[in-house]
């Protein structure tokens, strides 16, 4: 049963929001930078949150600690080298995430070694935001459709695999949402999640 906690809602709140966010803007913008201007064109090279949500991810995230955005339309063909372009768009997302979390990471450091204690509510804030930034990253990078997972590993599989991925594609919502309710993702996803969450605090620690 999900327990709905407002104050928790509050505080997750813009951490889930600039995750989304970062998230959505890097696919777009890596895809801008290798020619494909559809991002751009259906107003998603943006850093408004509203252009990027999708309500069942934003649920996802808010109540379950993982979720996703509304995708970024790519079209693969305006790439000079269509398989590399969709690797280096498809990993712009999660290792937006990842950055994004050493980034509050050191700025939370640098609060407190020059500043003293920020307080528990903007501590709080940096600590789920560096947590979700991680859930998004890993999340995304399992290997099923529509996850950047998927896509980053067809361009890795030779090019007579794709149709077999693309056939495979029409079954993967179902694939997910039945590894979402066994509780397969969450085994895998949070401990590697804490293990990278772990070592950014070690991370911390070296900066105060």
């Amino acid at each position: 049963m999900l327990n709905f906690d407002l104050n928790r809602m509050i505080m997750v709140l813009p951490g889930i929001l600039l995750a989304l966010t970062v998230h959505e803007f890097s696919h777009g913008y890596v895809a801008y930078q290798l020619g494909d201007p559809t991002a751009k064109n259906n107003g998603r090279l943006t850093l408004n949150p509203i252009a990027h949500i999708d309500p069942l991810g934003f649920l996802m995230l808010m109540f379950a600690g993982f979720g996703w955005a509304k995708p970024v339309p790519i079209n693969p063909f305006f790439f000079t080298d269509r398989r590399k372009g969709t690797l280096l768009v498809s990993l712009a997302g999660p290792a937006s995430n990842v950055i994004m979390a050493i980034f509050l990471t050191l700025f939370l450091g640098v609060l407190i070694r020059f500043l003293g204690s920020p307080g528990y509510l903007i501590q709080q804030f940096f600590m789920s935001a560096i947590s979700i930034n991680l859930v998004l990253a890993v999340f995304n990078l399992f290997p099923i459709p529509p996850l950047d997972g998927s896509k980053i590993l067809i361009s890795l599989f030779p090019s007579r695999f794709e149709q077999t991925f693309y056939q495979m594609e029409q079954y993967a919502f179902i694939i997910l949402i039945l590894l979402l309710f066994l509780g397969v993702i969450r085994r895998v996803l949070f401990p590697i999640v804490n293990t990278l969450f772990n070592l950014l605090m070690i991370l911390l620690m070296a900066v105060i």
